[in-house]
């Protein structure tokens, strides 16, 4: 897959077949979209493009709201759209300026200048330009203006629920993996570098990998205890999750921490995805520090329980 950062990176397709979106997690509704769009590509000989915008538009028009936090960092979603066969891939980077084009300066100087769009097909509602005001309806009225063609996809269900990126933040807020693992399609992840901690997990006889994000973008699911696979070096590890504050030391600082099962290899400073399975319980403050280790025990015979139900050959 090849991306383009700029506009005037991209080089005009004799036979583009198109589609533009944030596409934040690219989840089973997006995915819908992009496998549309590859039919219709092998159908008419075409090339596939996907327009993205980066920073995500709602970052850039409200910054002081910093309470939106993303399924994807940029790489993250370009690493699933190539995963989905996608040939190109266009960053537009999202600005003030660039929030005020028309929606018919859209069409114009983007799709069909820039790019030479001969098919697009776009999710059932989604809007561009100026104050969104550009729709299907008016795509598909100047579509034949401009020499492309324009198709709607109707929307995707799971479960008779329509999916969206704001429907996978409120599981992963709450904690339902289920849900979000069913509407993303895969297990959502977090990835960041593995950072020196106070070494309390050590003293508990469950030492833990400190995870710094790669973005502080992204969303954390709620506080709690997960089972999680994580990714290392090619391999593919057990292991279980904190998130939290650490209240039975009164901890003032929000952690994420891994304690990975049968791992003794020093990794500071490695990189660490990992993939959220199941949540085993929220945050507690516990009597005393033997309190707390006596439940860590219980807590990792849970997860073993848990990981036994998954496939780990596909993630």
């Amino acid at each position: 897959m090849k991306i383009y950062h700029t506009l005037e990176d991209f080089n005009r397709l004799p036979n583009a077949v198109v589609t533009s979106g944030t596409f934040d997690g690219v989840h089973v509704g997006h995915q819908k979209v992009l496998h549309r769009l590859k039919e219709i590509s092998a159908k008419h000989n075409g090339e596939t493009v996907v327009i993205t915008f980066w920073p995500h538009p709602q970052m850039v028009l409200h910054p002081e709201n910093n309470s939106l936090k993303l399924l994807n960092t940029f790489e993250e979603k370009a690493a699933l759209l190539k995963a989905e066969g996608i040939q190109h891939l266009l960053r537009i980077p999202f600005t003030r300026e660039f929030s005020l084009l028309s929606s018919i300066d859209f069409i114009q100087k983007i799709l069909v200048t820039t790019i030479g769009t001969k098919k697009l097909a776009i999710g059932y509602d989604h809007r561009f330009g100026h104050n969104r005001e550009g729709s299907f309806d008016q795509l598909k009225l100047n579509a034949p203006n401009y020499g492309f063609e324009v198709e709607e996809i109707s929307r995707q269900d799971v479960d008779h629920i329509g999916v969206s990126s704001s429907k996978i933040r409120q599981a992963l807020d709450i904690g339902d993996l289920t849900t979000a693992t069913h509407l993303l399609g895969r297990p959502y992840s977090l990835t960041g570098q593995v950072v020196k901690g106070d070494k309390l997990g050590r003293v508990l006889g469950f030492p833990t990998a400190n995870i710094e994000l790669d973005s502080r973008y992204k969303k954390i699911p709620a506080d709690g205890i997960y089972a999680v696979t994580v990714l290392y070096e090619n391999q593919l590890l057990k292991g279980m999750l904190y998130i939290g504050s650490r209240p039975t030391v009164n901890g003032t600082k929000h952690v994420i921490e891994v304690n990975l099962f049968d791992f003794e290899k020093d990794i500071y400073g490695e990189s660490l995805t990992l993939f959220f399975h199941d949540l085993l319980r929220g945050d507690k403050k516990f009597n005393d520090l033997e309190a707390l280790k006596v439940q860590l025990h219980l807590d990792k015979q849970e997860t073993l329980k848990t990981l036994e139900r998954f496939n780990f050959t596909k993630l």
